[in-house]
């Protein structure tokens, strides 16, 4: 062994030299560490962060292509879509305006007593729906709305349509003629109030006075003539005989004088003679004696006072006030609002009453009432119910319509509309706001019920192609400078035709084309609608 080796192998680094070596290797490793975390910082960070001039480039618009949409066969609609109101075919607004009450003082204001229906609630042909200052006021079925109070000896087509209703409702009207107010139209009119718990109110408000006093002078121009017959029965040759049933306290017979008497046969009103003491010779009691003139004269008396007593007689009896009746086209109806209250003056529609099935009204401007006309598809869609009803256009006036000026409206003014929608005249002279032109939709099946009052949506059908078309979006269509109409169709290999085409109807962003050389253009083709970035291919696929 050298000296040398002698020397390493018996030299000891020391302990506190050793721990230091050590500190020295981490700090190199850490300060490494933290330059190739800067170094890698550094690179994301030129990554993200760009200069101005760099994301103007990358930002600018790129090159563009062309955006293509293929062509459809199918058939075309041209659809307009608007809003709409579901209502009853008839709406009866119930303001009884001049009612007046039983016991005849008529002053003040009318006041509502009863108002037994709720809104919602159903109604019957005969019901009572409301009793106005102590009167009633009930429904019958018709058409037409009451313009006047009936009384007896009234004739006419409203007559006829109270016997008609009375007859529905189980009260006969007897040998009444059709549209006369006779004895048998009474009979059934204090009928059907009294089964609705009320007297009908008398056509004469005198308790009775005139058929009293018809009644009295009857009785007292029939003792005339008796009186008259019996002073001059011995006096002549051809005093008359009476037949028949006489008035109370009469004798049948007014003497006998002569052998020329003529008898009088036949009731007279109120069992007095038709004719007392009439006859083949019915003037003598002595011709030409003041006996004689006496019997003429009462016996002339008498026939003017029967005539009054039937004058009387028909036109004593219930009436009917055009305030109590409401009538409607159909039944059963129903309570659509309830606009008073109990023990609050009428002063305006007391109730609203809707009948007949259900239609939606909605209002045209001048624009679309020339595309629309009866007969056209519609499609009512309801959002709240989630459901869509297909039906027609039944109505599209002919002159514009205006807002129900304010104030209590006339009871036979209340919009009874026929089924239909009326004369489709849309009553353009009410004085309100112009509504614009009122248009009625009938669905093919009944609405529900559930529809009614709701504002829904109608999407119509104002025009459509015949059978099958092709259909491109319109935006395919372009006119050149010749004035042709073109489409640009592209093959699949990107090039570019022109093919010169006809329009037809158009609806919904689409037009249906025709080429003018048959086969040029089919269904599947593609053609140019607009612009798009290159590399972007559009394809919107089929319209619905």
């Amino acid at each position: 062994m050298s000296e040398l080796d002698h020397v390493v192998e018996h030299t000891e680094v020391p302990e506190d030299d050793r721990g230091g070596l050590a500190r020295g290797r981490r700090v190199v490793l850490a300060v490494v560490g933290g330059a190739a975390l800067m170094a890698i910082g550094g690179l994301l960070a030129t990554t993200f962060v760009k200069s101005p001039a760099q994301v103007a480039a990358e930002t600018g618009p790129p090159a563009q292509g062309a955006l293509t949409a293929e062509v459809e066969r199918r058939v075309l609609a041209q659809t307009l879509v608007m809003r709409g109101s579901v209502v009853a075919d008839q709406s009866v607004e119930v303001s009884p305006q001049g009612i007046r009450s039983g016991d005849g003082a008529g002053s003040g204001a009318a006041m509502v007593t009863k108002l037994p229906p709720k809104a919602g609630d159903p109604v019957t042909a005969g019901q009572l729906i409301a009793e106005v200052s102590g009167r009633p006021v009930f429904t019958l079925h018709g058409t037409q709305p009451m313009y006047r109070d009936l009384k007896p000896g009234a004739s006419g087509d409203d007559v006829a349509q109270v016997q008609q209703a009375l007859r529905e409702l189980g009260h006969g009207t007897g040998s009444d003629p059709k549209g006369v107010f006779g004895a048998g139209t009474k009979a059934a009119l204090a009928a059907r109030y009294r089964a609705i718990g009320y007297e009908p109110l008398p056509a004469v408000a005198d308790g009775g006075a005139a058929l009293k006093s018809a009644r009295e002078a009857v009785r007292s121009a029939t003792w005339a003539v008796e009186d008259a017959v019996g002073s001059a029965g011995p006096a002549g040759s051809g005093g008359g005989s009476t037949a028949g049933p006489a008035p109370s306290g009469a004798s049948g017979s007014a003497g006998s004088a002569g052998q020329g008497g003529g008898s009088a046969s036949g009731p007279g009103p109120t069992g007095a003679p038709a004719d007392a003491g009439s006859g083949k010779g019915g003037t003598a009691a002595g011709s030409g004696s003041g006996s004689g003139r006496e019997l003429v004269r009462a016996r002339q008396a008498l026939t003017e006072a029967q005539a009054a007593l039937a004058a009387a007689e028909a036109a004593d009896g219930p009436m009917l006030p055009a305030a109590e009746t409401v009538f409607l086209g159909s039944f059963p109806a129903r309570v659509s609002s309830v606009g008073a209250r109990v023990g609050s003056p009428v002063s305006g529609p007391v109730l609203t009453l809707s009948a007949g099935e259900l239609v939606v009204e909605a209002y045209l401007k001048d624009d679309k009432k020339q595309l629309l006309r009866p007969g056209m598809a519609v499609v009512v869609s309801s959002e709240v119910a989630g459901t869509d009803v297909r039906g027609k256009v039944a109505l599209v006036a002919t002159e514009r319509s205006a807002a129900q000026p304010a104030g209590p409206p006339r009871q036979q003014e209340q919009g009874q509309n026929a089924k239909g929608g009326g004369d489709g005249t849309g009553g353009g002279s009410g004085g309100g706001a112009d509504l614009g032109y009122r248009m009625v939709v009938r669905a093919d099946q009944p609405l529900p019920a559930g529809f009614a009052g709701q504002d829904v949506r109608l999407t119509i059908e104002s025009a459509s192609t015949d059978g099958e078309a092709l259909v491109v979006p319109v935006t395919a269509v372009s006119a050149g400078a010749d004035g042709r109409t073109v489409v640009t169709a592209v093959s699949a290999e990107g090039t570019q035709r022109r093919i010169e085409v006809r329009t037809g109807t158009s609806g919904d962003g689409f037009v249906a084309v025709t080429p003018a050389q048959a086969g040029s253009l089919v269904a599947g083709t593609r053609v140019v609608i607009g612009v798009a970035p290159r590399g972007t291919r559009a394809n919107p696929g089929k319209a619905k």
